[in-house]
């Protein structure tokens, strides 16, 4: 149920060690304009559904689906929310679940713990994000790292992101850091924008200066989200694992983890960290995600993946993600990970929690 692709022996020590654990799930939201740009992420049909998209799988991941949403999951253009993934899985598994504002244009309508961040401007502008607001972030990331360690001495932190267009800010932050992404990255589509997204990066990092700094990186072409996660990473690994929860842009924080770690001197334990993902994005012929986990040649992360598949899913909704669609967010993949780990969860018991998160959805909604 759980295939590692890079660096092995560190990801099965890492596997053997948490095995029948119980995380704490963290989703940290976030939202950068470049979301806004029309045809660049498919997490939303339009521009507009796309800046309530956090909010409505926060909404989901922390209530389910028999709850009347302020943000209703937003239509796709193919396929279902990958937060019936994660919610299926925190719910069958009782997984305590900590939801982290780092800037978005609304507030969540769920108890989500407001890290005083901001919504990022489009990349293109190579004015993302204040440096002071970065800086910030960084420290509240430091912090609750901490607090979340404490909470799970013997266990380790699923540290998750919802943030649209967030493999492009991913480019941007992997680009500038001098780590070869380019046609390497993923997305929600079923094949990869890729030329689009190198577009709008190459109109960002036009507008900046060269910079050796992570955080003046972050303020000009990241997301609210990155330095959060990157902060959390560094302090709690000094006493937790870690599972970095996503692809192409958990591979990015774990290239700013590295950078800012050396800019300002800061310990972490990179033996306690992997990048966690689905089969989806891992084995995306339209990306390169292993590859770019082996670009980052100063310390290469273990890169797993649930093989969970909705091949013989019921619903088409799912199926859909075996034709390219969605493939991975908010956790998805480290759910699925997590399941196996803390249950031995197998193919048709992690199918069947989902499709009834599913099931259950829709008779709600009729």
């Amino acid at each position: 149920m759980i295939s590692i692709y890079t660096q092995v022996e560190q990801g099965k020590n890492w596997l053997a060690k948490y095995r029948g654990c119980l995380p704490i799930f963290t989703c940290v939201l976030g939202f950068t304009e470049t979301a806004l740009i029309p045809g660049i992420s498919a997490a939303g049909c339009t521009p507009e559904d796309r800046k309530y998209t956090a909010c409505a799988d926060a909404e989901f991941l922390y209530y389910g689906a028999e709850h009347q949403p302020q943000y209703p999951l937003p239509p796709l253009t193919a396929g279902a929310s990958p937060v019936l993934i994660s919610r299926a899985v925190v719910e069958s598994l009782k997984i305590p679940v900590y939801l982290f504002n780092a800037g978005l244009p609304q507030s969540p309508a769920v108890p989500a713990i407001d890290l005083g961040g901001s919504p990022a401007r489009c990349l293109s502008t190579g004015e993302a994000i204040a440096l002071a607001t970065v800086k910030h972030l960084l420290k509240q990331g430091l912090i609750w790292g901490d607090r979340l360690a404490a909470q799970v001495p013997q266990s380790y932190l699923i540290l998750s992101e919802c943030v649209v267009g967030g493999t492009t800010t991913a480019l941007a932050i992997l680009s500038a850091l001098g780590i070869d992404a380019i046609g390497k990255v993923n997305s929600s589509h079923p094949i990869c924008n890729h030329q689009q997204k190198w577009d709008v990066v190459q109109a960002g990092l036009q507008k900046i200066p060269s910079s050796s700094d992570p955080l003046q990186l972050v303020a000009a072409v990241g997301d609210p989200m990155q330095v959060v996660v990157a902060g959390m990473a560094i302090a709690a690994s000094r006493s937790c694992g870690i599972l970095l929860a996503g692809g192409t842009q958990m591979l990015a924080v774990y290239a700013l983890i590295t950078a800012i770690s050396q800019a300002y001197d800061l310990f972490w334990q990179p033996n306690q960290v992997i990048v966690g993902t689905t089969r989806w994005v891992a084995e995306d012929p339209t990306g390169g995600t292993i590859d770019l986990a082996l670009s980052l040649d100063k310390i290469i992360p273990p890169l797993l993946a649930t093989q969970l598949s909705f091949a013989h899913s019921r619903y088409p909704q799912l199926q859909a993600y075996e034709q390219g669609f969605v493939k991975e967010g908010v956790g998805a993949g480290a759910a699925g990970i997590a399941a196996h780990l803390y249950q031995d969860w197998q193919q048709y018991q992690l199918l069947a929690a989902i499709e009834d998160q599913f099931q259950r959805l829709r008779q709600f909604n009729n």
